[in-house]
């Protein structure tokens, strides 16, 4: 009864905002050998620091200075909050769209940005990460689990953060890949006139 349940309620919010917008073959394809490119490229990155990573450093820099009127906890997290705030935002444009491939795309970068969240998270007691700012800035992972007595658990939030990263990036890939099968399938199944 559950998937049917998941079926109904998909249709229901499908009929409410839209179906997808249709994906073709070579975009399809061109956007799976860049997910899977990356995904082998992060897998055999040790460095914690990604290329994409650029971007989110100055998001995640820009997401102080914004978060900066709510307080010292908040200016800390602020820059996590930035950079995981930017592509949810993105995603839920893409979404209200119905744009398959923008939203897909806003959702990996969402996800990537786990990984290396959860390497600044880990490194709260070691402080081994070159640091951005004058004199090499604070640690906000060490400050703010320093404040909420999380400190003795940065490996273990960090590792968790950084499995979450990845199961989200390889999800969304799947998602992709399922959501371009189907549209191989109805365009093929409309081209030799065939109903389902």
């Amino acid at each position: 009864m559950l998937p049917l349940a998941n079926l109904s309620s998909m249709a229901l919010l499908e009929s409410y905002v839209g179906e997808w917008k249709p994906v073709s073959r070579i975009a399809g394809i061109g956007w799976l050998c860049f997910y899977v490119l990356f995904l082998l490229y992060a897998a055999s990155n040790r460095s914690g620091f990604l290329f994409l990573d650029y971007v989110n450093l100055i998001i995640h820099e820009g997401g102080h200075f914004f978060f900066s009127w709510f307080g010292y906890t908040i200016t800390i997290l602020g820059g996590t909050l930035g950079e995981l705030l930017v592509p949810l935002l993105c995603a839920a444009y893409f979404f209200a769209q119905r744009e398959t491939a923008g939203f897909t795309f806003s959702m990996f970068w969402f996800f990537e940005n786990f990984p290396y969240i959860g390497t600044y998270m880990a490194d709260a007691r070691a402080q081994n990460l070159p640091l951005v700012g004058p004199g090499g800035g604070e640690h906000d992972w060490a400050a703010l689990f320093g404040q909420w007595g999380l400190l003795y658990k940065d490996q273990k939030i960090g590792h968790a953060v950084l499995i979450i990263g990845w199961i989200g990036m390889l999800a969304i890939t799947a998602w992709l890949v399922w959501r371009t099968y189907t549209n191989w399938s109805d365009s093929d199944s409309t081209a030799t006139g065939i109903s389902a």
